[in-house]
């Protein structure tokens, strides 16, 4: 006899009956079928959703706020602080080209961001895409402006 996939058959007893239940108490699985009287896990459809567990946290949500789990799409800025302006020209526009060409930033890679550590008493105007709270009040309190930039 030779094997082909007409001939092939599983083994006597391999392959049981499905459990036809709710079909009466003879059946073995009767009325509830197994599943109890009342409750979440009794009624029909899936009781609860993969990973659910109960109402808490579940560990797909709880494990990302834990430490060493890296932002996703974290915004990165080139900073500078307010100390560093102050040194410029009374009355310049100071933008990050700007900085680039007096030396003051060498990679301007990202936007740029100003810091508040340091004094400033000189009247700018500044051009960046966010400023800290005490940054923009010591520009401010110099006489100068800020003006955001996207």
């Amino acid at each position: 006899m030779s094997l082909n996939l007409q001939s092939l058959k599983a083994n006597p007893g391999a392959r049981r009956r499905k459990l036809r239940k709710g079909r009466g108490i003879a059946a073995g699985q009767g009325a509830s079928c197994g599943f109890g009287m009342r409750g979440q896990k009794s009624r029909s459809g899936r009781p609860t959703r993969p990973g659910f567990e109960g109402g808490q946290m579940p560990l797909y949500r709880r494990v990302p706020k834990l430490k060493h789990f890296p932002l996703i799409n974290p915004t990165s800025f080139t900073v500078i602080n307010v100390a560093k302006l102050a040194d410029l020209k009374a009355g310049s526009t100071v933008s990050l080209d700007s900085l680039v060409k007096d030396g003051i930033v060498t990679s301007p890679k990202h936007p740029l961001k100003i810091l508040g550590s340091g004094e400033l008493n000189v009247k700018l105007t500044v051009q960046a895409a966010a400023f800290t709270a005490s940054a923009r009040a010591k520009i401010e309190a110099a006489g100068g402006t800020c003006e955001i930039t996207d």
